[in-house]
């Protein structure tokens, strides 16, 4: 163990040796937990639909060691690397969302899949990625050359092309993550209290508009925050959430003991992932997830806090956006705090892509970490062979 390694074991506690050993913690528990969730809320459907129990399991299981693969790749290569990549990387997933667009497979009337030989793939979760690099890019090259930032450039105009193409999948949820952490990072990258204010009045005039167009969008936020009336229609999903988070307890059910995977909680194994959890698990558990959720939202910090460069401390940030964002989104929304907006919950809910892109950005989070630390390392050699090259002054004698 390096000297640098021992000093940061001190911050940390004798548990971690750094930061993203911490956050790889939090995610394993958190993937672990998600294996027991999706078959808990899915081995009924399956064996229903699939006569096997394990199916979906099984997929969500393949999707978790290529995510882990992703991960490890990531961890290896340089992140600065990616600037490079990112055009190619770009034009791919853009021509992957028209092409969803023009031949996807329309699931409850949303285009959002393109379907490959045993698998299916959601470009839309790919694009979250690509606009936070796109996104770090622009903001770090300008302030590397000491240029102001500017709201409007081309960077940013692709990243709202690719929102557009995902709102008319149409998925709002995704679209405005797509659009919203790119304008989160111009905040945290300086930009000006007079353009900020631009952002803002833009961001505000969008949503509204895009609620406004579709009537269903309206009535979800109305229901919110009195569903009980329209418990059998438009409120469905949150009371049907609710009441099962309710019924969970303090110890829970048990492990597949849930009422909610019977056809009583539409979407059980992805957007209301938690809720089956919950009332299986009870509200101490609920807790203890919660509580590392909130770990790997802080040892992420931290990682994008100490990051070497601009580019880096905004690529975790905007990391730190996406998975900590989504988490908060989701739990608001089955517990009715927030709108249904269909967005899953990191590491939990069913869906490979989701998966494959969350544990990809966690591998970008320990590539960063450990440059972090190399360049802390080089600082500690620099400065101690410094001081053993000075010359030392000769100490004099007092002569009596």
């Amino acid at each position: 163990m390096t000297n640098m390694q021992r000093l940061e074991q001190r911050k940390l506690g004798k548990i971690w040796k750094n930061n993203h050993e911490a956050m790889m913690a939090m995610v394993i528990i958190l993937l672990i937990a998600g294996l027991f969730n999706v078959f808990s809320s899915t081995f009924v459907m399956a064996e229903r639909d699939y006569e096997t129990p394990y199916y979906f399991l099984n997929r969500h299981a393949i999707s978790m060691v290529l995510g882990l693969v992703c991960c490890a790749i990531a961890a290896k290569v340089d992140y600065h690397k990616w600037r490079s990549w990112i055009g190619f990387v770009t034009v791919i997933i853009t021509i992957s969302l028209i092409f969803v667009l023009a031949f996807g497979v329309s699931i409850n009337g949303s285009k959002r899949w393109i379907t490959l030989p045993g698998i299916s793939v959601q470009p839309a979760e790919f694009a979250k990625m690509c606009s936070i690099m796109l996104a770090g890019y622009y903001i770090s090259f300008r302030h590397a050359k000491g240029r102001v930032i500017n709201m409007f450039n081309r960077q940013y105009g692709v990243i709202a092309a690719m929102a557009l193409l995902v709102y008319l999948e149409p998925d709002m949820g995704t679209a405005c993550i797509i659009i919203g952490i790119p304008a989160v990072m111009l905040v945290v990258g300086g930009l000006s209290w007079g353009k900020l204010k631009w952002v803002l009045l833009v961001s505000i005039v969008a949503v509204v508009a895009m609620c406004y167009m579709q009537p269903y969008r309206m009535e979800r936020i109305m229901v919110t925050y009195d569903p009980w009336p329209y418990a059998q229609d438009k409120g469905y999903q949150i009371v049907r959430s609710l009441m099962s988070i309710g019924s969970g307890g303090l110890f829970g059910m048990g492990i597949g003991q849930g009422l909610s995977k019977y056809d009583y909680l539409p979407e059980a194994h992805t957007d209301f992932a938690f809720a089956v959890f919950s009332q299986e698990f009870g509200f101490i558990v609920v807790l203890a997830m919660l509580l590392v959720y909130i770990g790997f939202c802080y040892y992420t910090a931290q990682i994008a806090k100490n990051a070497p460069d601009t580019y880096g401390q905004l690529l975790g940030t905007g990391i730190l956006l996406l998975v900590g964002g989504q988490a908060a989104a989701n739990l608001f929304m089955i517990s009715g705090m927030f709108p249904v907006v269909g967005v899953p919950l990191p590491f939990i809910s069913y869906g490979g892509t989701s998966l494959l892109t969350s544990l990809f950005a966690v591998g970008i989070l320990i590539n960063i970490s450990r440059q972090t630390q190399k360049q802390k390392e080089h600082e500690l050699i620099a400065q101690a062979l410094k001081q053993e090259i000075q010359p030392r002054r000769p100490s004099l004698r007092r002569v009596k």
